[in-house]
């Protein structure tokens, strides 16, 4: 049933959501992409120039050296490949053990210049999670850009030419996204994501001899390209209405936020990627912004005790619930 008011996330926690010991150090390397897919929440493209700055970067090494907590360095964009310090993060992770995931677009492996990322991947054992929001051709390109699809399947191709998809040290996951929708009756979460992964590696199997390890389902958050589609016909309020109404209390032992930083281009911190593009910082107790400068400084990850919320957090609890790893239950 469709509500008709939205209450304030905390309070349908009846608590605040308290951070953890700080495991995932995700970073944005700025808005520069290849592509401008539909439901991008970064709205990244080809005319985006933010990028990381060497000062950020520095920065950020010192912190994936000094910290030895930090389990995983996730690397996002825009495409991240193509931002500013993109291979000094890669080996800073895994010189110190760290693993390092890169949430590639595939296509960016056939742009002039980034021809080596398929080999530079696997001489690192980085994990590639990369975007397919569906198995077939027109639902990709229809969301990503005409040809998009071609692309990804001669990458997911070459990726397992190296050993993706079948050495255990070579991760290959995908994604999937439902479509935006376009009306109120289209509302829809991610199908549940075994059956939805036995379908996808069926078909890509079969069609194309590809193979990967895991599929991850993330629902559309209204934010970024997605939040303006829904503006546009009038659906952002009934969309959190429907997410709210789908709200699974046993998702929020698992969300991503409660155990990661999310850093911009610029040194800032978040508690996640999504508040980060909607620009609600990180805070301390007594409401300070956090930088990563100033967690350099106090020498400390848990400067911040609790995750900084918002409506579109419905969309991380709704269902199965939704990260950067996929579901939560």
């Amino acid at each position: 049933m469709i509500q008709t008011s939205i209450a304030p996330f905390q309070t349908q926690l009846g608590a605040p959501l308290t951070k953890r010991s700080i495991k995932v150090l995700q970073i944005n390397l700025g808005k520069r992409c290849n592509l401008a897919c539909t439901h991008c929440h970064v709205e990244a493209g080809p005319k985006r120039t933010e990028e990381m700055t060497p000062e950020v970067c520095e920065q950020l090494i010192e912190v994936i050296r000094r910290f030895d907590r930090i389990e995983t360095v996730d690397l996002t964009g825009g495409a991240p490949e193509m931002n500013y310090g993109f291979k000094p993060l890669v080996e800073a992770a895994r010189e110190t053990n760290k693993e390092v995931i890169v949430r590639s677009n595939l296509t960016i492996y056939f742009e002039p210049g980034y021809q080596d990322l398929p080999e530079y991947f696997a001489r690192h054992h980085v994990r590639v999670v990369a975007s397919l929001p569906c198995y077939l051709e027109d639902n990709v390109d229809r969301m990503r850009g005409s040809g998009v699809y071609d692309g990804s399947i001669r990458a997911l191709q070459w990726l397992n030419q190296l050993g993706y998809g079948s050495d255990p040290n070579l991760i290959l996951d995908l994604v999937y996204n439902p479509p935006v929708p376009t009306a109120r009756d289209k509302f829809a979460l991610p199908p549940q994501q075994q059956p939805l992964e036995a379908a996808y590696k069926t078909y890509l199997r079969q069609h194309f001899q590809i193979e990967f390890d895991r599929l991850l389902t993330i629902t559309n958050l209204p934010i970024g390209r997605t939040k303006f589609h829904l503006e546009k016909y009038g659906l952002k309020r009934p969309y959190l209405e429907f997410l709210e109404a789908n709200f699974n209390p046993a998702t929020v032992e698992n969300l991503m936020c409660r155990d990661e930083l999310s850093i911009d281009y610029l040194g800032n911190v978040y508690d996640c990627d999504f508040n980060q593009m909607e620009g609600l910082p990180a805070r301390t107790k007594s409401g300070e912004a956090l930088t990563i400068a100033k967690l350099l400084e106090w020498g400390t990850l848990e400067a911040s005790d609790r995750v900084q919320t918002a409506p579109y957090c419905y969309g991380c609890t709704a269902g199965c619930g939704s990260s950067c790893g996929g579901s939560l239950v």
